[in-house]
C-alpha cells in the first residue's frame, strides 16, 4: 500500500492508462507484480493531503487490510504552511510510524526533497530540511527504512521535474521507485537508473531566458498555489483515491504466466513479512536506511 499526498498519487507523471497519473507508487508495484503472482496493491494518496488525512483515515484503512509493505511520504503540505510547528508535527509522524510498524508492517519511508533550485519554494528548504531531520530521527527510533530523497542528486536535475516545479515527471517518479525498489532488495536495474540517470548535463538557459520562464512560471503556477494556501483551500478537495482496494494488480491470466514465468526461471518471490527490525537493524545506505535482505 501506499499513503500520502500528491506524489504518492502520481502527478504529473501522465503515462498511466489512458494518460492517467502513475508515480513511482504504481511502476513500483508493477516492478514488485513481476516476482509476485499474487501482488495486491492500494494507493490511497491524493493531491493536497495533509497530516491529519494521512495519519487519519489513510492510516485507518491500512491498519484494517494489513498489507506486507507500505511507503509513506507525509508531512510536505503541513511543512509548506509556516505557521505550524515542526516539532509537534514530527511527533505526529512518528505516532503514525509506530501504529504501523506495532501492527507488524515493514515500512518505508520518505523523506523530504531539496527545493533550493526552485524560485519561491527556495524560501521553505530549511523547514523541508529540519522535518526530513526529524524523518530520520523517526526512522531511526523506529527501526524503520528510509529513503533519503534530499540525498538523490538525481532530484535536483530540473529535468526530474514537470512544468509546474511543484511535482515530479514521469523521469522523476521513475528515480524515486528505482531507489525504493533497491533498498528492498528487487532493483530495477543498475544504481545509475537513480543515482544518475543522464547522460549529460541539464540545459542551462541565459539568464534573461530564465528571468522570463520564471515569470512565467510564477503567474502560471506559483501565484495559483500560493493563493489556494492563503484561502486553505485544496486541489484534492473533494477527491477520492484512484486506487482505493487493496486488489489484485493483474488478472488471472496474467497472475498464472507469471508464476509460470518465475517457476521456469527460478525467480525469487519478494518476501516482506521476514522483516525483523529486532533480529537486523536497519544499516545506511548512500540514499536511505537500508534493513535486512529479504528472506529467501
Amino acid at each position: 500500500m501506499a499513503i500520502g499526498d500528491s506524489i504518492t498519487e502520481g502527478m504529473e507523471d501522465d503515462s498511466g492508462p489512458n494518460g492517467g497519473y502513475r508515480g513511482f507508487a504504481d511502476r513500483l508495484a508493477e516492478h514488485l507484480g513481476t516476482v509476485t503472482p499474487d501482488f495486491r496493491y492500494a494507493n490511497l494518496g491524493v493531491r493536497g493531503r495533509r497530516m491529519q488525512h494521512i495519519f487519519g483515515d489513510q492510516l485507518d484503512q491500512t491498519l484494517r487490510w494489513k498489507p506486507d509493505l507500505v511507503t509513506v511520504l507525509a508531512g510536505g503540505n503541513d511543512v509548506l504552511r509556516p505557521g505550524n510547528d515542526l516539532d509537534r508535527l514530527a511527533d505526529h509522524f512518528e505516532w503514525g510510524i509506530r501504529r504501523l510498524r506495532d501492527a507488524g508492517i515493514r515500512v518505508v519511508i520518505l523523506s523530504g526533497h531539496d527545493t533550493g533550485w526552485i524560485p519561491v519554494l527556495r524560501y521553505y528548504r530549511g523547514r523541508i530540511a529540519v522535518f526530513s531531520m526529524h524523518m530520520r530521527a523517526v526512522a531511526e527510533r523506529t527501526g524503520t527504512e528510509i529513503v533519503d530523497l534530499w540525498a538523490l542528486n538525481a532530484l535536483t536535475d530540473p529535468r526530474a521535474w514537470s512544468e509546474d516545479r511543484l511535482h515530479l515527471n514521469g523521469a522523476g517518479h521513475q528515480i524515486v521507485a528505482a531507489r525504493i525498489a533497491d533498498l528492498l532488495g528487487f532493483p530495477m536495474g543498475p544504481p545509475e537508473s537513480w543515482t544518475d540517470p543522464w547522460t549529460t548535463p541539464p540545459q542551462k538557459l541565459p539568464r534573461i531566458l530564465r528571468r522570463r520562464e520564471n515569470r512565467r512560471w510564477a503567474r502560471q503556477y506559483a501565484v495559483p498555489w500560493l493563493r489556494r494556501r492563503v484561502m486553505g483551500r485544496s486541489s484534492g478537495d473533494g477527491r477520492m483515491p484512484k486506487r482505493p482496494r487493496l486488489d489484485y494488480l493483474h488478472d488471472e491470466t496474467a497472475r498464472a504466466e507469471i508464476a509460470r514465468t518465475i517457476e521456469e526461471g527460478g525467480a525469487k518471490e519478494a518476501a516482506y513479512n521476514g522483516f525483523d527490525p529486532v533480529e537486523g537493524m536497519p544499516t545506511s545506505s548512500p540514499s536511505g536506511t537500508k534493513g535486512p535482505e529479504p528472506v529467501d
